[in-house]
């Protein structure tokens, strides 16, 4: 491949797959300390105020989370946007602009919940409507910091986002101790999270690039930015409404109570949360860059899981006396269930919600997802729920966890349908489409297989009867086709039997600009160089970097190595297969990996050397080889067993056997 295409090519040393996985563990780092720090300040308000205050203080602090839809909606829309952003002066366009809008819809948030105060304060039963607007001055700088962190996610930048969500929860804990200490109550713990939150904010500064053009040159599409509010919407509701529904029902002592259950439910999310943030950068700028992300829903699926698991079974096996040790015995038993009951069954809910939240944020990551209505309609049936089913706590629970359930059922209805049938890629490839000389029959295509292939071992015994045949076809002779069919058959049936069967085929012209549209086969060596990402353009040049060299075999390395010589001597040809559902592509290398692998690290001469044919049909996506899915595999098993009693190379040789008699018999009726 010529030095400029190679420079051209980006080549990334970690999977998306593992990049979310390293992600994940400095953002779960700094989430096991935001928890810790936060698990001591809820301690500390509890023990401190008692239930009552720490109702009024969980209830105020939860509007905060309800304001965070707007929030967290330009944080995801800014990290989005900016991860498929290529440039630092882009990324600062996109940084400014959504930091200015985030400003001006902090403004608008304050003013409503200054000029709605007093039916907040009495909706809540709170005991002073300056609580209202200590909230206010702290949602002020909320919004904003929003955008600040989206920046910095999209950036990948995760120790830098983890230590600002850290430095938030310690601005929080140090303040409401001192607040209490100096006898201020709940004002003092509201206005201590209104300080945390500027103080994050001031410390969440990200480092730009000044951009040299106009800032319009950013824009967002419409259902994108809905997309985003609708999802944060479901969220914080669904997070957030059964603490403030059951401030409305319930007394404030078991309200209180309540509040400490959910603060388990949110330290679950959070550190769901903690994968969900690192994947969604990832899979994003994956999709902008036309990439494959393979085993990146199923890593950040299995660590939410994993997560999740071992919360429900850490409190579920804790004994009940820990928790009236750390709180007070005013939490032990409330409405005849106990405290831990309560625990487990809210890490349950908090838990099957989490699962639903990985599948909606990947969806998001790579287009419109109109599974964030599907949240927000089942956090409405949440309310509804609540309203209609309170008598106690562990009811208002259970509504949780039936709802959570069908959530999860819903949202992953598209997932299982892109496991049985794949994901169409067909707009991962650049535009255009291959020229396409002729059309050939299925029996040129075999030939030209054989001929490549009829070195392989298993055909030894066969080479020098049958030389002629595989050397000098002719393809107007019908039984030679198919006794080329049959000793193609003893090695490559099951290939071959996958192809659909009105799969078409071309004789086509491919050049090194047809490149970026073709995929070597996803099996074997090739995974070692792919990082997830098939495309030759991709794979190939990490062949010739010695970073990436010891990952294969030294047999394969000297295959290639021994095709690119013999290349430059001209000395390598024959036919490349490929099949695809269109001639836009993507296609992928059925037969010739190696040869047009090394092709495409030499010249484009190179290419010159070889006939491409190309297998078209619009049912390739049922083929494991063009696309590897639960269905396509299926196929392939069943294709195996179906086949299984019957034995090519018996067929070979009972035709063989036929061909003798049949020049036995012209023998004998020419003889005089």
């Amino acid at each position: 491949m010529p030095s400029s295409m190679i420079q051209r090519i980006s080549v990334k040393t970690r999977t998306p797959r593992e990049r979310v996985l390293s992600g994940s563990a400095i953002l779960l780092t700094g989430l096991g300390l935001v928890t810790m720090i936060n698990f001591a300040y809820n301690l500390a308000v509890a023990r401190f105020l008692g239930p009552v205050a720490f109702g009024h203080t969980t209830a105020v602090y939860t509007l905060l989370i309800l304001i965070s839809s707007v929030t967290l909606s330009f944080q995801i829309l800014t990290a989005k946007i900016v991860a498929q952003r290529g440039s630092a002066e882009a990324r600062s366009l996109v940084y400014r602009e959504f930091h200015r809008w985030a400003w001006a819809a902090s403004i608008f948030v304050s003013l409503v919940l200054v000029l709605f105060r007093d039916t907040i304060t009495a909706y809540l039963n709170l005991p002073d409507p300056l609580l209202i607007v200590l909230l206010a001055i702290g949602t002020t700088f909320y919004v904003p910091l929003g955008a600040r962190r989206g920046y910095i996610q999209g950036v990948c930048n995760f120790r830098h986002l983890a230590s600002n969500l850290v430095l938030e929860g310690l601005s929080r804990l140090c303040g409401s101790l001192l607040m209490i200490g100096m006898g201020q109550g709940v004002k003092g713990v509201i206005a201590a999270n209104a300080g945390a939150v500027v103080v994050a904010y001031f410390l969440a500064r990200p480092k730009i690039h000044t951009p040299s053009g106009p800032s319009s040159e950013i824009s967002v599409n419409f259902r994108e930015s809905l997309q985003a509010a609708v999802f944060f919407a479901g969220q914080v509701v669904i997070n957030n409404c059964d603490i403030v529904v059951v401030k409305h029902f319930f007394p404030p002592e078991a309200a209180g109570v309540y509040a400490a259950v959910a603060m388990v439910g949110r330290v679950v999310f959070a550190f769901s949360w903690a994968v969900v943030s690192s994947m969604f950068p990832i899979a994003a700028e994956s999709r902008s860059r036309k990439q494959e992300d393979h085993g990146v829903l199923g890593m950040s699926m299995l660590m939410v899981s994993g997560i999740c698991l071992c919360f429900i079974l850490g409190l579920r096996l804790a004994p009940g006396a820990i928790w009236t040790h750390l709180f007070g015995p005013q939490f032990g038993t409330v409405t005849g269930s106990t405290f831990r009951y309560l625990l487990v069954l809210y890490a349950l809910s908090a838990g099957v919600y989490c699962l639903s939240v990985v599948l909606i944020s990947y969806e998001m990551s790579r287009k419109i997802a109109n599974t964030g209505w599907v949240q927000l309609l089942v956090g409405g049936f949440v309310i509804a729920g609540i309203y209609l089913f309170h008598s106690s706590l562990a009811q208002v629970i259970w509504v949780q966890v039936a709802m959570m359930a069908v959530l999860v059922l819903c949202v992953a209805i598209p997932f299982v349908i892109t496991l049985f049938t794949g994901e169409d890629n067909d707009d991962l490839v650049v535009p255009g489409s291959v020229n396409l000389r002729r059309r050939v029959a299925e029996d040129e295509v075999i030939a030209e297989f054989l001929r490549n292939d009829f070195h392989s071992p298993v055909f030894e015994q066969y080479q020098n009867a049958l030389h002629d045949l595989v050397a000098t076809p002719d393809l107007e002779h019908a039984g030679q086709n198919r006794l080329r069919r049959a000793l193609f058959n003893v090695r490559h049936r099951a290939l071959w039997k996958e192809l659909p069967k009105d799969t078409e085929w071309f004789e086509a012209e491919i050049e090194m600009k047809d490149l970026d549209r073709i995929r070597v086969f996803p099996r074997a060596q090739w995974r070692k160089f792919a990082f997830g990402d098939f495309g030759l353009t991709q794979v190939a040049p990490r062949i010739l970097d010695n970073r990436y060299r010891d990952r294969a075999s030294g047999a394969f390395l000297a295959k290639i190595d021994d095709l690119r010589d013999n290349l430059r001597q001209e000395k390598v040809g024959g036919a490349i297969l490929l099949i695809g559902k269109h001639e836009r592509g993507p296609f992928t290398i059925l037969d010739g990996n190696h040869r047009l692998v090394a092709a495409s690290l030499t010249s484009p001469e190179a290419l010159e050397q070889f006939r491409f044919y190309c297998g078209i049909s619009p049912k390739m996506a049922q083929c494991c080889w063009y696309r590897t899915n639960v269905m396509t595999l299926t196929r392939y098993g069943t294709n195996m067993v179906r086949h299984f009693a019957n034995d090519p190379e018996k067929e070979l040789l009972r035709m063989l056997r036929g061909s003798e008699r049949t020049k036995g018999a012209s023998r004998v009726s020419t003889s005089p």
